[in-house]
């Protein structure tokens, strides 16, 4: 949320919606920004609006966003991580990261293939395009929309084949594409 204001809130709830009628059967549609009420309080800072959900919206939480330094990335293999629906429990991704050494996040290989960090989607960049991996963990609401813009295209990206790109972007609701960008080289194998 930033001026008072949901960001990318169409792609928001699809996702809850999708979630919801697959996770919980539910038929009905939710609105964020109709069951959603913007504290009085809050100002026109940025913030990040967690929404806690099943079959209805349990609960509400806002906090004075703060983007994260990234300047190193650190690949790290599993091939049974899922995390295809955005569950409140990150226990599978809070194991992933303790392995991140002195490196400042992760990058998600599953089954060879490139997917996530830990809290992002990624692109990457090869002089002329961007790309991002065809088989995330969580389809993101900024990756989603990047995609519809055509900023963007989906890609089979193996961990062996970050040499033919020049860098990476972390891209989530709070950061758009090339707004976290680093040298392809600060991905540690």
């Amino acid at each position: 949320m930033s001026n008072r204001k949901f960001q990318n809130i169409f792609y928001h709830n699809q996702r809850l919606n999708r979630a919801r009628k697959e996770l919980f059967g539910c038929t009905d549609v939710i609105d964020i920004a109709t069951e959603v009420s913007i504290p009085a309080d809050l100002g026109e800072s940025t913030y990040k609006c967690s929404i806690l959900y099943s079959t209805s919206i349990e609960k509400v939480n806002f906090e004075v966003y703060k983007r994260r330094e990234i300047k190193s990335l650190k690949l790290v293999h599993d091939g049974t991580i899922d995390y295809y629906y955005k569950y409140a429990d990150r226990s599978s991704l809070n194991k992933l990261l303790e392995q991140k050494g002195s490196c400042d996040e992760i990058v998600i290989v599953k089954n060879g293939l490139i997917t996530d960090t830990s809290y992002t989607n990624l692109a990457f960049f090869n002089g002329s395009d961007w790309h991002t991996p065809s088989i995330p963990l969580l389809k993101g609401t900024m990756r989603e929309k990047l995609l519809e813009e055509k900023l963007i295209r989906e890609k089979e990206i193996r961990f062996t084949d970050l040499h033919l790109y020049q860098k990476v972007s972390l891209i989530n609701c709070m950061l758009h594409l090339d707004a976290l960008a680093l040298p392809i080289s600060h991905i540690i194998t």
